[in-house]
C-alpha cells in the first residue's frame, strides 16, 4: 500500500487504517522556512456572525511552515512546562509526543517528554496504543498531564507517549509529535481530544478554530482558537454543512475548468485537511485532469510541466454549496526550478466511500481562510488576504 509522504489522512487509533494515499515524489531539497513573527496578535475576538463586539476568549498562535508540507505549533506539557513542536492535523483527533524512553534514532534528535520532572503527570496504567497514519504508525502508552497552547490551559489532558517516530519524509522533519483537531469520534476510545477539553471547560468561549495559511514567507500562518480574526479574509464567510462528523467532510457540487466540468459532475464529497499537502482525488479522474492541463509532460512525468507553459493556465473552480471557489495556477502549480514546475493534483482516493471523494489540502487552504465550526457542524470559507 502506498501513502502520501506527509501525514495524509490519519487512520483511526488502534491500527484501523481507513485512507490510503499515493506516495508523492520529493520535489526539491530546500531549507526549513523559519517563520518567527515579531509580534503576536492582540488577543481580541470576533463573533462568527461578524456583528458583535462581545469580549470572547480568543487566541491566535503562529504556525511554522515546514517546506509547505506541514504546519507546526509550539505547545507545553507538564509542570514545570516542557516545550514541544507538534504538527497540526485536521484528519486525526489524538495528541502524541515523543517519550523519554523512545529508542528510535530519530527520537534522539528532538524533544522528549519526561514524566519524572512533571508534578502534574498522571499515569494511565501503561495502556498501550497504536496510531496509524498515512505516513506510518506509532506505538506508545497513554498518559495525562497539563497541556498549554499559548495561554490556553487544558488540565488533565490525556495524550500518547510515543515509543517511536513516523517514517518517511516526516522522520526528518523538526517535530516532536502531532496534535489532531478532528471530531472526537476519531479519538482513542474513552479519551477527550484537546480541543474538546478546552471547550468543555470554558477555556475557549466558542467551539471553533480557524486557519490562515500564508502564501508569503514574510507573513506567519496562524491557528485561531475560540474565535475568528476577520482581518485575515476578504468578504463574508460562506458556510458549508459538514456531512461527516468525524473528518471535516463536505459536499462539492462540481469541479470545472475553462467552463467545462472536469470532475465531480454529479456532486461528490471532499475532506478539508491541513495534514495533506496537495489536492487528491480518484486516480483515473486525476490522470484525465493532468492530461488536459499538461498534454506534453516533461520526462514522461505528467505532473512535471515547463514553467513558461503555466502562464496561460486557467483556474480550477470548486463549486461548493452553490458558490464558486477558484484555485488559480498560483496555488495548484508549484515551482521546482527555474524551468520546471509541478502540478499539485494527485490520485489515491478511489478506495474511499463514496468512490469520488477529494481531499482539499494545504493548496486549497492557502487560497481560502477556513473556519471549522464544531458548534454548528459547518465550515466557513472566504478568500484569504
Amino acid at each position: 500500500m502506498k501513502w502520501l509522504v506527509l501525514i495524509g489522512l490519519v487512520a483511526i487509533s488502534e491500527g484501523i487504517v481507513i485512507i490510503p494515499m499515493t506516495k508523492m515524489k520529493t520535489l526539491r531539497e530546500t531549507v526549513l522556512e523559519e517563520i518567527t513573527p515579531k509580534d503576536f496578535l492582540e488577543e481580541r475576538s470576533y463573533n462568527l456572525s461578524q456583528e458583535t463586539n462581545l469580549d470572547y476568549k480568543f487566541s491566535s498562535h503562529p504556525l511554522r511552515n515546514f517546506l509547505n508540507m506541514a504546519y507546526i505549533i509550539n505547545i507545553t506539557i507538564g509542570t514545570p512546562p516542557q516545550e514541544f513542536s507538534v504538527i497540526i492535523d485536521t484528519s486525526s483527533s489524538d495528541l502524541w509526543v515523543s517519550f523519554i524512553y523512545c529508542q528510535a534514532p530519530s527520537c534522539s534528535k528532538y524533544l522528549r517528554y519526561n514524566p519524572k520532572t512533571s508534578s502534574s503527570f498522571q499515569s494511565d496504567e501503561g495502556k498501550h496504543i497504536k496510531l496509524t497514519y498515512g505516513s506510518g504508525s506509532i506505538t506508545g502508552v497513554l498518559a495525562t498531564d497539563t497541556v498549554r497552547i499559548g495561554g490556553l490551559i487544558a488540565k488533565s489532558q490525556t495524550f500518547v507517549l510515543s515509543m517511536n517516530k513516523l517514517s518517511g519524509a516526516l522522520e526528518q522533519a523538526p517535530y516532536d509529535g502531532i496534535m489532531g483537531l478532528a471530531y472526537p469520534s476519531l479519538a482513542i476510545l474513552g479519551t477527550t481530544p484537546i480541543f474538546d477539553n478546552l471547550n468543555k471547560n470554558g477555556i475557549i468561549s466558542e467551539p471553533v478554530f480557524a486557519f490562515f495559511i500564508s502564501s508569503w514567507p514574510h507573513k506567519s500562518s496562524l491557528l485561531m482558537l475560540g474565535g475568528v480574526d476577520h482581518a485575515y479574509h476578504k468578504g463574508a464567510l460562506k458556510w458549508v454543512p459538514v456531512t461527516e462528523a468525524g473528518l471535516w467532510q463536505i459536499t462539492v457540487d462540481r469541479i470545472s475548468m475553462n467552463r467545462k466540468v472536469i470532475a465531480c459532475s454529479g456532486g461528490c464529497q471532499a475532506i478539508l485537511d491541513i495534514g495533506s499537502s496537495y489536492l487528491f482525488g480518484p486516480t483515473d479522474i486525476v490522470r484525465s485532469i493532468l492530461r488536459s492541463i499538461n498534454p506534453s509532460p516533461l520526462q514522461n512525468e505528467q505532473r512535471s510541466i515547463s514553467c513558461h507553459r503555466t502562464i496561460t493556465l486557467p483556474p480550477v473552480i470548486f463549486t461548493i454549496n452553490g458558490m464558486d471557489y477558484p484555485l488559480t495556477r498560483k496555488y495548484y502549480i508549484q515551482k521546482v526550478s527555474e524551468d520546471i514546475c509541478f502540478i499539485t493534483f494527485n490520485g489515491g482516493t478511489e478506495n474511499l466511500s463514496p468512490p469520488e471523494t477529494w481531499v482539499l489540502g494545504d493548496i486549497f487552504l492557502r487560497a481560502y481562510f477556513t473556519v471549522f465550526d464544531r458548534g454548528n457542524n459547518r465550515i466557513g470559507l472566504a478568500p484569504a488576504v
